[in-house]
């Protein structure tokens, strides 16, 4: 028999206060939580929880963001990953922008158990409307990783990105965001595929797949893990 506390986490993030006023203004942000648990022949848990905060001001949007992921099945840990990130976007033009962006990344189940990368590089919205949005970005940079193994490693690295929006109805939208990092020893590409609803005020239902995939690994070392995701998205 399955139990699960998405009920309860709905209830508490109805009643949590809100952050913000409704008039627009320079801050604006999102926080995010999921937790699924289930018993029976086997007892699992999954945790998903984000944050996320964004500046924007005159031509600068200045964005940071936390993330974490844990699961266990019979009291043992099967998943465990953190995330943190930085991002500056400069616009010089309607359509065109110059970005720098920190990310780190850990993962206690990868061959990579931290990632540090540091890029700049350009970006252009392909897109810009009511129903669809698309923007891309390329760049350069470098990245320091540590090895499950104890090594580690440093190197040179290209970036590309891309995030979609589509705007299905009032009250739900369909997201895209892949990021690749391109180096000479390993090649890093996530993909975020989320579809959220809303369920009242800012309150919204969000469903998400997330891929990460490293190209070179240690030994009966996986390259692809996979997350699936069922979360309370609240906006503020």
């Amino acid at each position: 028999m399955y139990k699960h506390s998405l009920w309860t986490l709905m209830i508490v993030a109805i009643a949590f206060p809100a952050m913000a006023d409704e008039a627009e203004g320079p801050w604006s942000g999102k926080a995010t939580l999921g937790y699924l648990a289930t018993s029976g022949n086997t007892e699992n848990s999954n945790l998903n929880a984000a944050f996320e905060v964004a500046y924007a001001a005159n031509k600068w949007l200045h964005e940071f963001r936390a993330a974490a992921i844990s699961a266990s099945e019979s009291d043992s840990t099967t998943a465990e990953a953190y995330d943190l990130g930085w991002r500056s976007e400069r616009n010089f033009t309607e359509t065109n922008f110059l970005f720098g962006r920190l990310d780190w990344r850990s993962d206690r189940f990868s061959t990579y158990e931290k990632q540090f990368s540091q890029t700049v590089g350009y970006g252009r919205r392909v897109i810009s409307g009511d129903t669809h949005n698309l923007s891309i970005e390329v760049g350069a940079g470098v990245r320091q990783s540590d090895l499950a193994d104890g090594s580690s490693e440093s190197e040179l690295i290209f970036r590309a990105g891309a995030n979609y929006v589509w705007t299905l109805s009032d009250t739900s939208k369909f997201k895209q965001d892949l990021n690749i990092e391109a180096g000479e020893v390993n090649t890093f590409l996530e993909s975020v595929t989320a579809i959220s609803v809303s369920l009242v005020g800012n309150l919204s239902l969000v469903a998400s797949y997330t891929v990460r995939h490293n190209t070179d690994v240690l030994p009966a070392t996986e390259k692809t893990d996979t997350f699936s995701a069922l979360s309370l998205e609240y906006l503020f």
